[in-house]
């Protein structure tokens, strides 16, 4: 029988017998049953002193609290292109991203064929809408409260924008407006089929 690794410790209620002793020769005083095992070969549990586990536990609180907040340091990073954002706020706050960087190829390419606009001076189809941003000189804008509704593969996004810039030399309004985005999912991603604007 080959010895165990120190590494195992197998519980027992009596101690392993050592086969290079005879169970026949027993001695003549103390326990016949008990003499018989070698007492060195008894597996020993590892009992560590109090200090031992009050420093162990000092280190794994600390090392969860160093490294527990690494999950929620970064926090959300902001969505870079439309293929990146996974919301209607990181849908909408990608396509005024593009609106300011006048970035025209993107903002074509997410405006559906059939777009529909309406605005308090008319309605706009995707044309007339292209048209009156590209007059648009957007330096800054500030979303706020956002509400998001998913209906299948359609996202109803509705907010308030205040807009800081210029439209045909003249300043755009400073109030806030309220807008809705109805976004529906394509093969080619996400696509604006509908907006509208309201002050």
């Amino acid at each position: 029988m080959s010895r165990l690794p120190s590494l195992f410790i197998i519980p027992s209620f009596r101690p392993p017998v050592n086969p290079r002793e005879s169970a026949v020769l027993r001695p003549l005083r103390g326990d016949p049953v008990r003499s018989r095992y070698n007492l060195a070969m008894r597996l020993q549990p590892a009992v560590l002193p109090l200090s031992c586990w009050m420093l162990a536990l000092t280190v794994a609180s600390m090392l969860t609290i160093v490294f527990a907040p690494a999950c929620t340091f970064y926090g959300e990073h902001p969505a870079r292109s439309m293929s990146d954002a996974t919301g209607g706020e990181g849908l909408e706050r990608v396509f005024w991203k593009n609106v300011a960087a006048r970035n025209w190829v993107e903002i074509e390419r997410v405006m559906a064929s059939n777009y529909s606009g309406v605005t308090p001076q008319g309605t706009l189809d995707r044309d007339a809408a292209l048209a009156q941003y590209r007059q648009w000189q957007l330096h800054d804008y500030s979303i706020g409260n956002l509400n998001t509704e998913l209906n299948g593969n359609t996202m109803v996004v509705a907010y308030t924008i205040t807009l800081k810039g210029t439209a045909d030399s003249a300043p755009l309004p400073l109030i806030p407006q309220h807008m809705m985005t109805v976004w529906q999912q394509q093969k080619a991603g996400w696509i604006v089929i509908a907006h509208s604007i309201s002050q």
